[in-house]
């Protein structure tokens, strides 16, 4: 997938869902933890170096798994290369469970189910689609027969 930097850093200036100073580990043999800032904003995970305005890099959180490593660390890998991950360490297993938690509902596909059935549970409700008034009821991505159980 191809991004344009500009645009990257914008978003990456955009109020963030999540942000804190993580430790994080790239996927690299040899690679140590470093401290990032560390900012969710919708489905991109930015990673800054402490003192510095723009990103080191960035995450698109789609296709990918996070997971628990130890009480207070979680990894994300993607599916179509899971041995590559990245890890990151919080300051308490409470703040690693807030973590997991987010990262998980930020992707597309997450946002996407959740339209579906919260539509589904209004139409159930009012008898009516919400989705009408938009005229975008019909479209194959808001239809429940496209998700996968």
């Amino acid at each position: 997938m191809r991004f344009n930097e500009k645009e990257l850093q914008a978003l990456s200036r955009q109020p963030a869902e999540m942000a804190a100073e993580l430790g994080m580990r790239g996927p690299k043999k040899g690679s140590v933890v470093k401290r990032r800032l560390v900012k969710l904003v919708v489905n991109f995970l930015f990673y800054f170096r402490t003192d510095e305005a723009e990103p080191v890099g960035a995450l698109l959180l789609e296709h990918c798994r996070v997971t628990q490593e130890e009480p207070s660390g979680f990894s994300i890998s993607f599916l179509e290369d899971p041995e590559r991950k990245y890890h990151f360490e919080c300051c308490s297993e409470e703040q690693c469970q807030e973590w997991m938690a987010a990262l998980r509902r930020a992707s597309y596909e997450f946002m996407r189910r959740s339209l579906v059935f919260y539509r589904n549970e209004i139409q159930k409700v009012t008898g009516k689609d919400p989705l009408e008034q938009f005229g975008i009821s019909e479209e194959a991505r808001f239809q429940l027969s496209g998700l996968k159980a």
